[in-house]
């Protein structure tokens, strides 16, 4: 899982991402976009943007297709899916009740738990929501000027 973080955590590959996504919408595209499109989409050089292609290919988050000198890249969401099944536990409505009822489980003490229960969820809550929406952020299609 921390494989993918770090991945993603690079803005040049959350760019690439996005580029993908956006790219899944064009008619009769099959999802697919060349490298020289990606590299004028970013404005990016053509080495900068194949050494980040590399990364994504290799974490799983792009696929691609050779044809002849050319390479066509595509969007796998199978990685985000994983990491967004993981993630589903900690932002959802219920996962405050669940981390209170760890905390009460560890105190062992009912007069406590309240308390402790709350500071407990409430931290894992915060940190968890704001691992989610940088995770949303890389899916997200960014608007191009």
């Amino acid at each position: 899982m921390a494989d993918i973080f770090d991945v993603v955590a690079d803005s040049t590959r959350r760019d690439i991402l996005a580029v993908l996504l956006e790219r899944e919408g064009v008619p009769h595209s099959g999802g697919e976009i060349s490298v020289s499109e990606i590299v004028t989409a970013l404005g990016a050089s053509q080495p900068t943007v194949s050494k980040h292609l590399k990364v994504l290919r290799e974490s799983g988050l792009v696929v691609v297709r050779e044809e002849g000198q050319h390479r066509y890249y595509k969007l796998d969401r199978t990685p985000l899916e994983t990491l967004e099944d993981w993630l589903i536990p900690f932002v959802s409505s219920d996962a405050a009740a669940d981390a209170a009822t760890l905390a009460g489980a560890e105190f062992g003490d009912e007069t406590a738990l309240n308390h402790e229960q709350r500071a407990f969820a409430s931290a894992i809550g915060k940190a968890f929501a704001e691992t989610a929406h940088q995770v949303t952020a890389v899916v997200a299609p960014k608007k191009r000027r």
